[in-house]
Formats: structure tokens, C-alpha cells, sequence
């Protein structure tokens, strides 16, 4: 059996649009079947939802998260697992408030347990979106040996690649992410990345104009970061497109932050190879702690780690164009949680990347990166993109 484009999913970004995540070209028959036992011998042993022990926590997490949030420097909840690998409710705190508590003689303010769940606080500091900003001329990041993530490449490209809005550029700043991945509905290409890289200027500010106006949609490889925040350096791929972003201004509801693109042809290599992992599965697969996964980017190019946090409540930082200041916050709820120790998994440029099981050989897609900070990285998961 051949493998070929990915998986259908309904686009909440266009309006029940149904899309294909790309990556070889489908020519298998039907879909993968439906697993009749609701605990399977793998869901016993993987530590998915779906597992007993992980569901049985979900109701405690969700019913305490609200009133954990309200507390000062508390940012998200997740679940995890402790320092003896049993589950656990995870506390995402932006400082170590617990020993500041301790330290000053006050109760702790995330208690031992919740509903006889053990807790863990887990510092991740201020979560905040990773599109990189330069105020001079960028690029360079950490390439692998012999494969740039920054350079202009011969057409057709391959994604995993620096990226963005042709006119991410204000208030003295230029701005860019990654365009991770492709996808169809079965006509026409499209380079799925991040609203904010994509669409994230939504307000006229410092620059005039908003993404995805008329005139002002071209998406360029690469970012303007890496051809010295001029666009004539740089090749247009895809245009931006109506409809095609997750939400605005006014519409903040949506659950993930996606955006898509739609290809020029002959600009974007059809298979839906990413740099340094090549094409993907024909299948998608649910996050699972401790499991390992692997992502290719912009600023850190192939990189891996592991899942420590499922089913996340999350804040967000946001801003409204390049180079404003925070504008919003946005609180994401069933996301995933990635170690990001020293920002060498996910990086400001890496916003964007597809997250992908680490295997060797068409590894399956696990959720969109978007978000994090020196320890943590956060994924949309991917069936909730799709």
C-alpha cells in the first residue's frame, strides 16, 4: 500500500471545509478501522485520555483549574505525572510560588493533593507565542549540519522551513515564524502554520494594514527575518485567504491557533516533505506522557523531546501586530504540554512546526506548536486542527 495524502479533518477555520494533512500522495483503500473495545490492551499501557488512570483525573483537574487560576502566578493546569511517575494534577506557575509561600510563612497556595490527586508544580514561566521578532536584520538560528531552516530555497520547497506574512512588519520590527506543514481538500494546496504567524497583525496600528487585506496577502519562504525584514529577498509561496485564519480580534473563541495558506503552484513541494523528517503518516496520533516526539523549525531546526502535560489549560500571551506590546491573553483548555528545558525544543521562529511522533519513517502527527517558554512548549493537538 502506497501512502499518500494524511488524514480528512473538518476545518473549523473554513467553515466545515473538510482537509487532508499532507505528506506522500493516498493511495490506500478506506480508512484506518475504528477500535471496537472502548480500553484496549495499548490504551492500558500508554498514557493517552484514553487510559483509566489519565481519564479518572480529568473531572479533578477541571473542577478545581477555575479556582487555581485566580491565584497570582498561576498560568495553567495540566495533567502529568509526579516525581514517582503516578499520575498527577500539573500547576503551571509563571514563578516558584510555592517556596515564596514557605519562605514568608504562608499556606501554600497549591495544596498537596486536589480530590486526593497529587499536585506538582511545574514553573513554566510566562507562556507567550514563539513567532520571532528582530528589530535588525536577522537569521541564523541553529541549524542542522548541512540543512538550513533559513535559507532561501530552490523551489519547490519543502516546509519545516522559515516563513510568513510578506508584511509582518512594524513599530521598527519584523517578524516571522515557520510554515510547518500541507494541506488539501482535495483541489487545492494549502501550508498550514499558526494564525499568529500567518494572520496575527489584526489591528491597522503602527503599520496601516491588517493581514489578509486586499493587496496584502502574499506568504513568503523565507521569513522576513532571514532576508533582512525586506520582502524582495525573499519568494512568495502562497497568499493568505478569506477565512483562512482561526480567529481575530473579535472572534478569540477558537480552541487552536491555526492558520493556512493557499500554495502558488509550483512553489511548495507536493508531497509535504518537512526539512530533516521527510513525509508523514496517513494517520494522526493522540499525545501520550512521556512520549517522545520531534518537530522541525525555523530557529532550532530538528529538535526532540517529550509530552509532560495533556489535557492543559493554558494562558496565552498575544500581541496585535510586530513589535506591540502584549495586547491579550488567551486561555487555551485540552492542550499539550512539552519539556522545552533552555528553549532548545521550541524556540521564538519555531511558532508554527508540526509536532510528530520520533520515529524514523513517516512518523504520525501529534499536534501544532504555537506557544512556550524556557521550559515548556505547547501543541494544539493535531485532531483538533484538522
Amino acid at each position: 500500500m502506497n501512502n499518500s495524502f494524511l488524514y480528512r479533518f473538518k476545518g473549523a477555520i473554513l467553515l466545515s471545509t473538510f482537509f487532508i494533512l499532507l505528506t506522500v500522495i493516498w493511495m490506500s483503500c478506506g480508512s484506518p478501522s475504528k477500535n471496537s473495545n472502548p480500553v484496549s490492551a495499548e490504551q492500558q499501557t500508554v498514557l493517552s485520555l484514553n487510559n483509566p488512570q489519565i481519564k479518572a483525573l480529568v473531572p479533578v483537574q477541571e473542577k478545581y483549574t477555575p479556582s487555581l487560576m485566580k491565584q497570582d502566578g498561576v498560568i495553567g493546569t495540566a495533567i502529568g505525572l509526579d516525581t514517582n511517575g503516578k499520575p498527577a494534577i500539573l500547576v503551571l506557575t509563571e514563578t516558584d510560588i510555592q517556596s515564596q509561600a514557605l519562605a514568608k510563612g504562608r499556606i501554600l497556595p497549591i495544596p498537596a493533593k486536589l480530590g486526593n490527586v497529587p499536585t506538582v508544580q511545574f514553573v513554566s514561566g510566562v507562556i507567550r507565542t514563539m513567532q520571532l521578532l528582530k528589530g535588525k536584520p536577522g537569521g541564523g538560528g541553529k541549524p542542522s549540519p548541512g540543512v538550513s531552516h533559513t535559507a532561501k530555497q530552490s523551489t519547490p520547497i519543502e516546509l519545516g522551513t522559515s516563513g510568513g506574512w510578506e508584511y509582518d512588519i512594524a513599530n521598527g520590527y519584523c517578524c516571522s515564524g515557520t510554515l510547518g506543514s500541507l494541506i488539501t481538500n482535495g483541489s487545492k494546496l494549502y501550508i498550514l502554520s499558526n494564525f499568529h504567524v500567518l494572520y496575527g497583525d489584526i489591528e491597522s496600528g503602527n503599520n496601516g494594514i491588517i493581514a489578509g487585506q486586499q493587496g496584502y496577502t502574499a506568504v513568503i519562504q523565507p521569513g522576513l527575518v532571514d532576508v533582512n525584514c525586506s520582502a524582495s529577498n525573499a519568494q512568495v509561496v502562497a497568499n493568505l485567504i478569506s477565512g483562512g485564519g482561526s480567529f481575530t480580534a473579535t472572534n478569540q473563541d477558537a480552541n487552536v491557533d491555526a492558520g493556512i495558506a493557499q500554495i502558488i503552484s509550483g512553489m511548495v513541494n507536493t508531497s509535504g516533505a518537512i526539512l530533516e523528517i521527510g513525509t508523514i503518516s496517513s494517520s494522526t496520533v493522540d499525545a501520550s506522557l512521556n512520549q517522545s516526539v520531534k518537530k522541525s523549525g525555523r530557529t532550532t531546526g530538528l529538535t526532540t523531546s517529550k509530552v509532560i502535560g495533556l489535557n492543559a489549560t493554558v494562558s496565552v500571551s498575544y500581541e496585535t501586530e510586530c513589535g506591540g506590546t502584549t495586547a491579550f491573553t488567551k486561555t487555551y483548555s485540552g492542550q499539550i504540554i512539552i519539556s522545552n528545558k533552555g528553549s532548545k525544543f521550541l524556540n521564538s521562529g519555531d511558532s508554527g512546526s508540526l509536532m510528530v511522533e520520533n520515529v524514523s519513517n513517516n512518523p504520525r502527527a501529534v499536534g501544532l506548536l504555537f506557544a512556550g517558554s524556557s521550559t515548556a512548549a505547547v501543541a494544539n493537538p493535531i485532531n483538533d486542527v484538522l
